[in-house]
């Protein structure tokens, strides 16, 4: 019996809230899934786990700590993380349209949301975990794959 326990956040823009690192504990490794904001951010997020991280619209370009998609395998599930802008207004029909992986996480929207595709495929969007916008409640998540099967429990940030 395997278990696999991953942070996942997006769109810090610049700031980690105190309360990620309780929320976050105990993760083997954090998916951050763009706008990130400085690099300083990556490193006070590595003091959880280490960090992966994608680039999203706000970040500026020529960062090589942030890549443009992450495609990645954590106990038999392949996941394939990106911001989420490259597909316009990101939507989980379009993700899993471009994205053949078991679990695409993504960003950009702000609004946390988890989706189970027909075909067990999962959908991510951990919500923004940086500063308050669109009357949003900043939040994480967290991925837990354990016997090949992902599930998610997103974490608001009070």
């Amino acid at each position: 019996m395997s278990r696999h326990v991953i942070g996942l956040v997006s769109d810090t823009h610049g700031l980690v809230r105190p309360q990620l690192f309780d929320a976050l504990a105990g993760v083997e490794r954090i998916l951050h899934a763009g706008d990130v904001g400085p690099h300083d951010v990556l490193v006070e997020l590595g003091a959880i786990a280490p960090v992966q991280a994608v680039r999203g619209n706000t970040d500026a370009p020529g960062q090589p700590w942030l890549a443009d998609a992450i495609v990645t395998e954590v106990g038999g599930v392949r996941i394939h993380v990106s911001h989420g802008h490259e597909l316009g207004s990101p939507t989980p029909a379009k993700l899993l349209a471009a994205y053949g992986e078991d679990v695409v996480v993504y960003g950009h929207t702000h609004r946390q949301l988890v989706a189970r595709a027909d075909d067990g495929r999962l959908v991510v969007n951990p919500g923004a975990a940086g500063p308050r916008r669109f009357e949003l409640q900043p939040c994480v998540a967290k991925l837990v794959i354990e016997d090949g099967r992902a599930d998610v429990e997103l974490i608001a940030l009070g």
